[in-house]
């Protein structure tokens, strides 16, 4: 199966290949652009599309729960000497 959008419309599938090629070429302006040819000519992308462009964020690792007595100093700290 290909990886290209199909449709019928030959002016959207030209739209959307140029599109694909200004994002890995990082022309973000120029995407933006495209995008808005892609709508006035009636384009709608699809939900898996849409999901496909954010990149997912990566989990962030759980955090213990605070232990008071973990966090209190145990005996008494050393103290660098102060120079004169």
């Amino acid at each position: 199966m290909s990886d290209e959008p199909q449709t019928e419309d030959p002016m959207v599938a030209a739209l959307l290949r140029e599109r694909e090629g200004l994002k890995q070429r990082g022309l973000d302006d120029r995407v933006t652009q495209v995008d808005e040819q892609l709508k006035f000519h009636g384009y709608r992308p699809r939900r898996a599309a849409a999901k496909e462009q954010t990149p997912p964020t990566p989990p962030t690792p759980p955090v213990p729960p605070a232990d008071p007595e973990a966090a209190a100093p145990k005996g008494r700290q050393q103290q660098t000497p102060q120079k004169t």
